[in-house]
């Protein structure tokens, strides 16, 4: 394989990596990277969706003990079959909205003012969310959130987050991001909604890799698995990195630098659509 194009593959794959789990949009991410480093064209859209695999790998590589829990109980134990199921629910929201609007969304949102709109309304709720609690604390109104971990979820908790993630179908909007915050707003804790934001990701990513890999798989040869596999594993470090430091981080701090980047990032995307530096619909 070409030095160039595993440089460009390791760069993508880092990127994708280090913000699939923040909530900033890991898709915007990719489309400027991609421009910059002039790595565009439907094969690189295979490959930027496939490469969330290496992200999703690094989730279940932090999790394996609770995965492996839930895996050898699944059909035996109540606690691990509640987690499977509000999975499941929580998964199907964003799964038959894709599919049914897939190419309407890519025809009429994939282009620079919804893209930029999507950023900045996203850091825009952010802020709103994080500055609740404190509200209602000085109200007389100590906030507390209603579900502390991911196992005292019940299924319509799930069906909600789940409806919140089916919003990242809309390019810009960050699928961590709308899962976390919609989470939180619900009335999960931070820790509870970034947690479970991550196993969601599992089926979620898997899906959006399978499906695309298979609807495109005319595209792709046996030449390609180096550029996937250097691409991936990058996305799997990275990726790892940022699910480690995100757990430590939200320990103390909240989402409010995550929203002022959106904002800020929302309008790097109208100034470079402006000036023709990069191309938003790809």
């Amino acid at each position: 394989m070409d030095i160039l194009l595993a440089i460009k593959a390791i760069i993508m794959g880092l990127v994708e990596g280090f913000t699939e789990f923040l909530p900033i949009s890991s898709t915007g991410h990719l489309i400027l990277a991609g421009s910059l480093l002039d790595f565009t064209g439907e094969k690189v859209k295979v490959f930027e969706i496939a490469i969330q695999a290496g992200a999703m790998l690094a989730v279940i590589w932090e999790y394996r003990e609770r995965i492996a829990r839930v895996l050898s109980g699944m059909f035996t134990e109540r606690r691990q079959q509640k987690f499977v199921i509000n999975l499941v629910v929580a998964f199907l929201p964003a799964a038959v909205l894709g599919l049914v609007f897939a190419k309407a969304i890519k025809a009429e949102l994939f282009k620079p003012v919804p893209v930029a709109l999507a950023f900045i309304i996203g850091g825009l709720v952010i802020l709103w969310v994080e500055r609740r609690p404190k509200g209602q604390k000085q109200q007389g109104m100590p906030h507390a959130s209603r579900i502390e971990t991911v196992d005292e979820m019940t299924v319509l908790d799930a069906l909600k987050v789940g409806c919140a993630q089916a919003f990242a179908l809309i390019p810009g909007t960050s699928r961590s991001g709308a899962t976390i915050i919609g989470g939180m707003l619900f009335g999960l804790s931070r820790k509870a909604a970034t947690e479970f934001s991550f196993f969601l990701a599992i089926p979620t990513l898997l899906a959006a890799t399978v499906y695309s890999v298979y609807k495109e798989r005319a595209l792709l040869s046996m030449a390609d698995l180096p550029m996937f596999g250097i691409g991936g594993l990058a996305a799997f470090v990275s990726a790892f990195l940022c699910v480690r430091w995100l757990l430590r981080y939200i320990s103390s701090h909240d989402f409010t630098i995550f929203a002022w980047y959106r904002i800020v990032f929302g309008v790097i995307v109208l100034v470079t659509a402006h000036y023709g530096l990069v191309n938003w619909a790809e």
